[in-house]
């Protein structure tokens, strides 16, 4: 919003203008929305899912839920605190793949959604990117993370006793770009966390509480 659209250069070269660039396997656009990488990892892992369909002959529950877990949902999952989006047209089509393969498990197809992932003991997509904004919340805080705490997040300042001992501090913002980065997401979540939760001596630990 308001770029002036200058010219920039390196090594003496002038840079060229993109919309979308791919960086770690993650495209982000010029608008920082994930559409785009919603759409391209959900085609990716359809992909996959009706490899699955037409070439596995013994489809049992344990044998495709080992491959969805394995080979279709980290399609859906990879780096996924840096690129999680809040559209819920995002949201559905990511969450459509896993329908999809619910409904692929003989014998569920005749219920709904969520007794379907009652079955198979899995939870949504949306509930997975909220525990996998946590889980990468906790190694920051604890330095098992490259990414520095400090360059993201202040320690709540205030003498609330609501809560545990390492809240963060929430600031204001303009744009939805912003809202929903990972850095102001996350806040309210942690925050809501036990002490038990936060005080948790491994990853694993924290995992499982």
């Amino acid at each position: 919003r308001g770029n002036l659209g200058g010219s920039y250069v390196m090594n003496g070269g002038t840079l060229g203008v993109v919309s979308e660039e791919r960086d770690l396997g993650v495209r982000i656009t010029r608008d920082l929305k994930a559409s785009a990488h919603c759409a391209f990892v959900c085609s990716r892992a359809n992909r996959v899912l009706g490899m699955i369909g037409r070439t596995v002959v013994f489809k049992s529950q344990d044998v495709l839920t080992r491959l969805y877990k394995s080979l279709v949902r980290p399609h859906l999952e990879y780096c996924v605190s840096a690129w999680s989006p809040h559209y819920v047209k995002d949201k559905e089509r990511l969450e459509r793949v896993q329908r999809r393969f619910t409904r692929m498990v003989p014998g569920l197809r005749g219920l709904d959604y969520e007794r379907r992932l009652e079955k198979l003991k899995l939870m949504s997509l949306e509930e997975r990117r909220n525990r996998a904004d946590l889980i990468e919340m906790f190694k920051i805080s604890r330095g098992v993370s490259a990414i520095p705490w400090n360059s993201f997040f202040r320690a709540d300042s205030s003498d609330r006793t609501r809560g545990h001992s390492r809240k963060l501090a929430k600031d204001g913002f303009r744009l939805d770009v912003r809202k929903y980065f990972f850095s102001q997401r996350i806040v309210k979540r942690w925050n809501s966390l036990s002490e038990e939760v936060i005080s948790a001596g491994s990853v694993n630990t924290f995992k499982k509480r």
